[in-house]
């Protein structure tokens, strides 16, 4: 089967092709993609080629799929899988296959899967690890926003406290404690903020700093606050140790997400935790050197802790598919820009200097890189307009039914 695809040869070197798939194997299952929003894992990934740790060292003549935020059909099933998965059934991939001998994953590894094509050979090492899961979301495109969901939860979930008097773990945020997101409102800070909004464990303060007036504005709007939770959304001009400290009534946070790779903020972050706090580092830097002063006197006497998540895992990602199914997460809030297969390399190369939240590749289409705000189809306009700005289940069919094939 013809696919067109967008593929990695090298640092920067993005080319979009069609070629022949191999023959499905017997252990394999081959599937549609319709839709992959662009991470910005994958534009390090195509800065640095083959220098990534998941990308083969080889890609300049055996190149890989780019992309691992998808939403696909099934079209056949291998028979060694025939009992699990059918044809027709929607799907979606947890990339984290957490090999136990190499760093595989779609999207950075595989030469016949990845997000960023129309038709892909999913490996039967996926489903051997249990990362192949079937979704029955109303959509497309929030299936291809699982997997940042995803991330978000095994972030949260790998943070812990100390039970009183020992030093046995409690998993997670503290259960209506004082929360801190710093550099929050990007696309997976806004899953953050409504994760801990309407996830399983709600702190009772969440403070969101950025130093982007606009996404400020557009979290306060979309993610005020809830019975259960008070927010705070401040511009980090403003968001000084003693402004910070003094909401929290002097206690300190006991969960900080730190989601931009900044000495100076993670140095911020260490002062403000409290006693038995915990800080995650989200935010994973290019420079394998990088690091920052954080204050070992509290580790010691005040037991705050330090963790690090790059990802989530299958059950991070099943927990995440049942919220979107649910419809307890909105994760369509987070989609600003929609795009076409013909744009997804270009953009992915330049994706910090876009702005805005998910963009969203409809990988059959062939659009120019759009934000939801200049959208100048009357219809789709009109559809939009219905659903206060927000990218729906009735934008995306009309967007499928009429717009240009790849």
């Amino acid at each position: 089967m013809l696919t067109t695809a967008l593929r990695l040869y090298g640092k920067r070197d993005l080319r979009l092709e069609t070629f022949e798939l191999p023959e499905m194997q017997d252990d394999e299952i081959l599937a549609t993609v319709v839709t992959d929003s662009l991470c910005l894992s994958s534009w390090k990934e195509a800065n640095q080629g083959e220098d990534h740790k998941k990308v083969p060292d080889d890609v300049a003549t055996h190149p890989i799929i780019i992309g691992h935020e998808f939403c696909g059909d099934i079209i056949a099933v291998g028979k060694k899988w025939q009992h699990k998965f059918q044809p027709g059934q929607r799907y979606v991939i947890q990339a984290n296959l957490q090999l136990a001998d190499r760093p595989d994953c779609p999207g950075y590894s595989f030469p016949w899967v990845g997000g960023e094509a129309t038709h892909v050979v999913i490996p039967n090492v996926v489903m051997e690890q249990d990362c192949l899961l079937a979704y029955e979301g109303e959509t497309y495109f929030e299936g291809s926003l699982v997997e940042p969901l995803s991330c978000v939860i095994g972030a949260f979930n790998a943070n812990y406290h100390l039970q009183e008097g020992t030093y046995n773990h409690n998993m997670g945020i503290r259960p209506q404690g004082r929360t801190l997101i710093l550099g929050g409102t990007g696309p997976m800070g806004l899953l953050a903020i409504d994760y801990a909004l309407h996830g399983p464990i709600n702190p009772a303060l969440l403070v969101v700093t950025d130093t982007n007036h606009d996404k400020l504005s557009y979290a306060r709007k979309h993610y005020p606050s809830e019975p259960q939770t008070l927010i705070h959304y401040l511009h980090a001009q403003d968001a000084a140790y003693d402004t910070l400290m003094a909401l929290t009534g002097g206690h300190g946070f006991d969960d900080i997400f730190v989601f931009v790779p900044n000495e100076q903020l993670l140095t911020l972050a260490s002062s403000l935790l409290a006693p038995d706090g915990c800080m995650n580092f989200f935010a994973g830097p290019q420079d394998k050197q990088f690091s920052a002063p954080i204050n070992f006197y509290d580790v010691h006497y005040a037991f705050t802790h330090y963790v690090g998540t790059s990802g989530g895992n299958t059950d991070d990602m099943r927990a995440a598919v049942k919220l979107i199914e649910e419809k307890k997460v909105q994760a369509a809030k987070v989609v600003t820009h929609i795009l076409g297969l013909n744009a997804a390399g270009e953009t992915t190369l330049e994706l910090p200097k876009v702005g805005g939240g998910k963009k969203l590749v409809y990988t059959g289409k062939a659009l120019p890189l759009t934000a939801l705000s200049q959208i100048d189809d009357p219809a789709l306009c009109a559809i939009l307009e219905r659903h206060h700005g927000i990218w729906s289940k009735e934008a995306e069919q009309y967007l499928l039914s009429h717009a240009e094939e790849i």
